[in-house]
């Protein structure tokens, strides 16, 4: 093909094709030998089995290569993420070349081209690009060969696959420089058969001797490619291998060589393959036993050396170190192994010339691998995550993580830092920040603003589903491991930690106590007349919604004759309300979670908002926690301020729930003090990006929905927006889709919205029941139901933090005004959650209250099963005070 430079690869014998579906593990496929021995194996990747073959990939990485027909993925990231996984190549469609050419570090040699257009487009986009060549069910392998000699000695590696293909011509296409894909179902490891085709003569179809005897020079290694010995091998002997799946070899005296019969000392075959020229055979293999040699010894080159000796001699004395000795608390005491680890590498880090680094390396690999076989972790398995990460398409840039690179003094740069450390956009709150002439947001025009629409009658269930998901966040591990050590900090320096994450996060170095006390200054409370109106207004409608909550007095139930139980309420004592802040401006959630506290009776509130760089908090914070009787205002924002109000500091008091919206490190930090027993402390729910969905009919005004839809957009790029149109037509729906591009652009953070918008959709449903179910498989933060009865389809909800009726009621009133809470479950979570209300902020207590009579109702039953559970001394308890009564005539 003009203008194409081939590429020099190793390339399999064969392919086999398996479906999927029909297994379940990287075990089951390794123990077909037909599958296993050659290691390549080729599957069609649908949306249904994309994520069976992630896992698969996951394990599969050094034990086989999977060869992956994506041309059906829609997602150029889905097809990213399975080369990421460990994909050996994918095979494209024509239409899906230019988005996945825009892919970096994408390595073309990974992608086989399916041409799906016309020959001169094919060689067109083939042209240049390092790709392999996919000729699919061909009718004919002679005129595969035709095609092939067209293409020049320069031509890319081509694979090809055929109805029934039998094993002349499996092994014709060998014989021509291609890869045949075949059947797993068509492939036998035995000797003979005229039915299947032999992986025998597939893998030796291309095999020539350079003895006189036409024996094949043999290499045998283990998994790690250390050599064991050299043996020779033909036809009968590598058929037979594979038959028995150990090693067997051919003997120039004796003929067929069962290597091991006879000492014990045998091989497990994990692998054959040819080198380059096809005149060497390699067998990989598990040796088992003394070793390879006749002499004992480990290979016939002598004992392993290195790193392979290290592992034999860690192997051994795991299994036999005197108990008590050193080696033997190696493996059983983790924190002194962690801590040579630690040390070791430590005195590497200070280690300066040649010789030093030599030997603290040699110190730290030790000790490692000390680690590794106490966990049962190989040489062999090490060497499998590295080849995996050696291929990954997505990269973490190569900056220390934090807490290292401060510790060390590695500067860096961008909003991130680029070492894993929270910038300080990070940290603060998930809510937008506030509009100036100067913010840059909103400039780029990069065309029409427009959700993704499906008309439900025409999509697969598992179509719309998909379409529904939400938006990946970012990697739980990364947080996970800057949050951490923040929240050790904390705990362990309490103010000093605090305030420096203060300064270092929010610049506010002026601050020298990390707190601020009730009462507050009145001067911190300077706000202008319609402010502190609007406050108010706001204030008073959401305690009477909350305060109608109240359970009015105890409940008290007499279960049967003398046996009362009641239940009371009591509000949680100390409560620590988060309110993202920083240079926003963020009342109302100050207001949603003060109130219901102050509502509930809970004795000590504390809030925590960012302060702004000169160390002050904004006016109207102040003021809302001076009107529900907040105990103080801890100045301090993220992961810093969860952990000083789980573990309280010298300043800072201890709570025993936290509450409050926030971004993923302060949700991580909720979810990391509510699982530590030592904090004692629990939390309203988990949370994620803010999410709205709209449910509109024919009498919907699109203008409103367009709003409704952009007032959740607008919270940031993560954030999701559904519109469902119920039997609405190609032009309302075109009136709302107007709508929405017309009002975007004249927001000021109109590339916010942009990002919301290129992950949300609009659904366009049969009838409303279709748009319910849909709505509560989804479960939306926030509902808006812009219907000709809003009331009535009230009743069908099930899953959703909060519902607005009708045209009159947008989501704003609720995240100000209503009354309604705006704290609520995100991502999924109104399944499993209610949003903040009063409940959040108190404890249901239960008592029991029996007369003698009551024990004696009741006792019998209580003892029969206390019996049945085996707990005698509860059995007694009841029998004891019986007998009393019965001894004393009661």
């Amino acid at each position: 093909m003009a203008g194409h430079s081939g590429v020099a690869e190793h390339l399999p014998a064969f392919l086999a094709a398996i479906d999927i579906s029909q297994y379940g593990s990287t075990s089951e496929i390794l123990a077909a030998n037909e599958l296993a021995y050659t290691g390549a194996l080729f599957t069609i990747v649908t949306p249904k089995t994309i994520d069976a073959v992630l896992n698969l990939l996951r394990d599969a990485v050094g034990r086989l290569d999977l060869y992956l027909d994506v041309s059906t993925v829609d997602s150029v990231q889905d097809i990213v993420d399975l080369l990421d996984a460990g994909a050996a190549k994918v095979f494209v469609a024509s239409g899906q070349v230019p988005a996945l050419q825009k892919v970096p570090n994408v390595n073309s040699s990974r992608i086989v081209y399916h041409p799906t257009v016309s020959a001169d487009e094919a060689e067109d986009q083939l042209s240049g690009t390092g790709y392999g060549l996919y000729l699919h069910n061909v009718q004919d392998v002679a005129a595969v060969g035709q095609i092939l000699q067209a293409m020049g000695p320069s031509r890319p590696a081509v694979y090809v696959s055929k109805q029934d293909m039998s094993e002349e011509e499996a092994v014709r296409l060998r014989t021509l420089d291609a890869v045949p894909i075949v059947g797993s179902q068509s492939l036998t490891v035995d000797a003979e058969s005229a039915e299947c085709i032999r992986v025998a003569a597939l893998l030796l179809a291309k095999t020539k001797s350079d003895r006189s005897d036409g024996l094949f020079t043999t290499l045998v290694t283990d998994e790690r490619g250390v050599a064991l010995g050299l043996v020779y091998s033909n036809e009968e002997s590598v058929a037979e291998s594979l038959r028995s799946g150990r090693g067997v070899y051919w003997s120039r005296k004796r003929g067929l060589w069962r290597k091991g019969d006879t000492s014990g000392d045998w091989q497990q075959l994990v692998r054959v393959d040819t080198d380059c020229d096809h005149d060497c055979l390699r067998f990989v293999v598990r040796q088992q036993g003394n070793g390879f040699c006749h002499l004992l010894t480990a290979t016939c080159f002598g004992e392993y050396r290195g790193l392979s000796k290290l592992q034999k001699t860690l192997e051994s004395r795991k299994r036999s170190a005197p108990e008590g000795s050193y080696t033997a608390r190696l493996f059983n005491d983790s924190k002194m192994l962690n801590a040579k680890i630690m040390e070791e590498a430590s005195e590497l880090c200070e280690a300066s010339n040649k010789a030093e680094i030599a030997a603290e390396a040699a110190d730290v690999l030790y000790f490692a691998l000390a680690k590794a076989t106490a966990a049962g972790v190989t040489l062999e398995d090490i060497e499998r995550n590295l080849d995996g990460k050696s291929i990954k398409v997505k990269r973490r840039k190569g900056d220390a993580k934090w807490p290292y690179a401060e510790k060390f003094g590695v500067s860096t740069n961008g909003s991130s830092n680029g070492n894993g450390a929270p910038s300080k956009e990070e940290i603060k709150g998930a809510e937008s920040q506030p509009k100036s002439k100067d913010d840059p947001a909103g400039v780029n025009d990069s065309g029409r603003i427009q959700m993704r629409r499906y008309v439900t009658a025409d999509e697969a269930p598992e179509t719309i589903r998909e379409a529904l998901q939400r938006p990946s966040q970012r990697s739980t591990d990364k947080i996970m491991a800057i949050v951490q050590p923040i929240i050790k900090d904390v705990r362990e320096q309490g103010d000093k930690a605090l305030l420096s994450y203060t300064h270092k996060f929010e610049k506010a170095t002026s601050l020298t106590t990390p707190v601020l006390k009730a009462p507050f200054p009145q001067n911190l409370m300077q706000l202008p007349p319609e402010t502190i109106e609007a406050i108010d207004i706001s204030f008073e409608n959401i305690r009477k919604f909350h305060a109608a909550q109240a359970e009015e007095k105890p409940l008290h139930v007499e279960t049967m004759p003398g046996v009362v139980c009641s239940r009371f309420v009591r509000p949680i004592e100390r409560v620590g309300l988060y309110v993202p802040g920083g240079t926003a401006v963020l009342p109302s959630t100050a207001m949603m979670l003060g109130v219901p506290a102050m509502v509930a009776g809970c004795k000590t509130i504390v809030l925590a908002s960012p302060p702004r760089a000169d160390g002050s908090i904004t006016p109207e914070i102040v003021y809302i926690a001076h009107k529900v009787g907040a105990e103080s205002i801890v100045l301090a924002g993220g992961a810093q301020a969860v952990a000083a109000m789980a573990h309280g500091t010298e300043s800072v008091s201890k709570v025993d729930k936290i509450l409050g919206p926030g971004n993923q490190f302060v949700t991580a930090a909720k979810m990391l003090v509510s699982n530590d027993t030592t904090a004692q402390v629990s939390i309203d729910m988990p949370a994620g990006p803010s999410e709205v969905l709209v449910i509109a009919d024919k009498t919907a005004n699109p203008a409103f929905v367009a709003s409704d839809l952009l007032s959740q957009a607008e919270h940031g790029v993560d954030s999701q927006v559904v519109c469902i149109a119920v039997d609405l037509s190609e032009q309302q729906v075109c009136a709302i889709e107007d709508e929405l591009h017309n009002q975007a652009t004249a927001l000021p953070r109109v590339d916010m919205v942009r990002g919301a918008i290129s992950h949300s959709i609009m659904l366009v449903a049969r009838d409303l029941d279709e748009a319910l179910a849909l709505s509560n498989a989804y479960a939306p933060e926030h509902l808006i139901l812009q219907l000709a009865d809003p009331i009535a389809a009230r009743e069908l909800v099930t899953n959703a933090g909060s519902v607005f009726c009708g045209d009159w009621t947008p989501e704003s009133v609720g995240d100000y005004s209503a009354g309604v809470n705006h704290s609520l479950p995100t991502y999924g979570y109104a399944k499993q959650y209610s949003g903040v209300n009063l409940g959040s902020y108190v404890k249901h207590i239960t008592s029991s209250h029996l007369t003698a009579q009551g024990l004696k109702n009741v006792g019998g039953a209580v003892m029969q099963l206390a019996a049945v559970e085996e707990l005698e001394a509860h059995r007694r308890a009841v029998e004891i005070r019986l007998r009393w009564m019965a001894e004393n005539k009661q």
